[in-house]
């Protein structure tokens, strides 16, 4: 290995004999002035690439549009076969939309001006390029760069014009890009296999729920209006003045309300006085219910953190007797979820919202307290196998999303 040329200090400056450190813009150009094609014809076709034709995973130019050239003459960024086009805009540069232009129409395309095009030089292959723009680590030093309001924040070209990029020879360059192709294309087979068993056992909750809710015994039961059998208690309203740390308590958010769980790795605190403690605390056995975002999602709290209380995005549902099981609700909200009685809620404009005049007035089924107990508890325990078989599962999809990350890094140190 050998130290050479400018390295910067957050980038390896190690190489293998033959290697050299090489400012990117020496290397290819970064925009390139756009040229006239002035022997094109109006109603000639070319290649148009929207950023959502960019697949994020693979990095694949995977759904082109075809225009005419006097659609897209004016206005948009201009490529050639070979160029390689990298997202410049938050978040599309963070998922690493980047894609190399192929088998363009006319050998030309058009696209949006979310992207920078970097054209190789002799000296460089798009391949090369292509995967070290595409490195995870590159990215995130891309988003320190930032500039623009937060939500349309982007990469100004100079930051590609101050990065050095570890340089091989011409046919290093080619042994090793065929070589992460080919380690790509091996991942993304894993990877689709392992998404698929996710997506099958995902669908089980759905199918132990039917069971039981669309059973022949399930049309037998009584059914009654949620409020007449539960109180329902919308949470505190966050403001800047709850915030003054004089009464401080653990509250809930959507957040931390999972389907038949609780996720209390971020827990939030805020004020609530006396009366407001005795109005929003929460008891055991009590069921908390999402009023927004994904509606009527819930679990229930088994008093895992003392003294808490939970926020306006939260609905508390407490029985107003024995003779009522939350567990058994849980299921049947999550099973009307899953049948999708709450789509209307849900519009393109607007976060859904489950006001608490609609949760009250839900029919709910309500067979005797022991079957309700006994339905709760059988389901409770099928789920658990459920999630037993999700977290293997889950944890392979996430090892062969890490792998990519991985090769570059070794590809670039000259390792692969």
């Amino acid at each position: 290995m050998t130290t050479t040329e400018f390295p910067t200090s957050t980038e390896q400056t190690l190489l293998p004999a033959g290697w050299r450190w090489v400012w990117l813009g020496d290397v290819c150009e970064i925009n390139p002035s756009r040229k006239d094609k002035t022997d094109f014809l109006d109603d000639m076709p070319v290649t148009f690439a929207p950023m959502s034709a960019v697949d994020d995973v693979t990095g694949l130019l995977v759904a082109p549009v075809e225009k005419r050239f006097s659609e897209v003459k004016k206005g948009y960024t201009w490529f050639i076969n070979g160029d390689v086009l990298w997202a410049k805009i938050t978040p599309c540069m963070e998922n690493g939309k980047a894609f190399i232009a192929r088998d363009l129409a006319n050998g030309v395309g058009f696209g949006s001006t979310e992207f920078h095009v970097l054209r190789p030089t002799e000296q460089i292959v798009s391949e090369w390029i292509w995967h070290f723009v595409r490195q995870e680590s590159f990215r995130e030093l891309a988003a320190q760069y930032f500039t623009g309001a937060v939500g349309q924040q982007r990469v100004p070209e100079s930051f590609l014009h101050e990065r050095t990029i570890a340089l091989p020879p011409l046919p290093e360059q080619r042994r090793i890009a065929a070589r992460l192709n080919e380690i790509m294309a091996e991942i993304a087979r894993a990877r689709a296999a392992a998404q698929a068993a996710l997506d099958a056992a995902k669908t089980l909750p759905a199918a132990l729920l039917s069971a039981v809710f669309e059973s022949e015994g399930a049309r037998k039961w009584r059914t009654q209006r949620l409020g007449d059998l539960y109180a329902v208690q919308l949470g505190k309203m966050l403001s800047p003045v709850s915030k003054t740390g004089r009464y401080y308590r653990p509250y809930l958010r959507n957040a931390n309300i999972q389907w038949d769980r609780l996720d209390l790795s971020d827990i939030a605190q805020m004020d609530f006085d006396g009366e407001e403690f005795e109005k929003f605390k929460l008891r055991k056995g009590d069921l908390i219910v999402c009023e927004g975002g994904e509606v009527a999602r819930c679990a229930i709290w088994n008093e895992e953190i003392k003294d808490c209380c939970y926020q306006k995005a939260l609905h508390r549902v407490r029985p107003l007797n024995k003779d009522t099981e939350p567990q058994f609700l849980l299921y049947f909200l999550w099973y009307s979820a899953k049948r999708g009685d709450f789509a209307d809620l849900e519009t393109k404009s607007t976060i859904a919202h489950l006001p608490a005049i609609r949760l009250k007035e839900i029919q709910i089924p309500n067979p005797d307290a022991s079957e309700q107990g006994e339905l709760a508890a059988h389901l409770k325990s099928q789920m658990q196998q459920v999630n037993q078989l999700l977290q293997p599962v889950q944890a392979q999809l996430d090892a062969i999303n890490a792998l990519p990350a991985a090769y570059l890094r070794r590809a670039f140190n000259g390792e692969l």
